[in-house]
């Protein structure tokens, strides 16, 4: 007895027809630029970290945006707003790029590209901006336990490498 009503088609997924759709997430491609910066102290190198709100601790970075003149600048720009430093000396010979994917939602597929730089500064104050809840200077051994990412912990034992290379 149909009531007057066609029949339900059956639904191509099976299972209930009123389910909701699975939609594939589409792929984001985005760069971002940062710099791995030190200040040495009394002979001894200090890394800057920065404390980000969702808990993780990991350098300076920002995404390229049109007015940057190239990689470099990214870097600088980014470092300038996330913590007031201006004087940078870029380290030559070391620049390493980190990739990484994350989902953004329940539509978008981050694939991401950060390349970073070590640069020297003499700057020992940090303003930092509303991105971050806080920040340390801290010597090689105590900043490879405080980053919270591996892949952070790898940049930092390149930069180090490289840093103790061209000393």
């Amino acid at each position: 007895m149909n009531n007057g009503h066609p029949p339900k088609k059956p639904s191509r997924k099976g299972g209930n027809s009123s389910s909701k759709r699975r939609h594939r997430r589409r792929d984001v491609h985005e760069k971002s630029c940062g710099i791995i910066v030190f200040r040495t102290e009394a002979d001894v190198r200090k890394f800057l970290l920065l404390h980000y709100p969702g808990g993780h601790w990991d350098f300076p970075k920002g995404h390229v945006e049109q007015k940057d003149l190239n990689e470099h600048a990214t870097a600088l720009r980014e470092l300038d707003e996330e913590t007031g430093i201006k004087t940078v000396t870029f380290v030559d010979g070391y620049r390493e790029p980190m990739y990484y994917e994350f989902n953004r939602g329940q539509r978008e597929r981050v694939k991401k590209v950060v390349v970073y730089f070590v640069g020297e500064t003499t700057e020992e104050g940090v303003k930092i901006s509303f991105e971050h809840k806080g920040y340390e200077w801290l010597p090689y051994e105590q900043a490879l336990k405080r980053l919270t990412y591996e892949n952070a912990r790898d940049l930092l034992r390149k930069a180090a490498k490289h840093l103790n290379a061209t000393a």
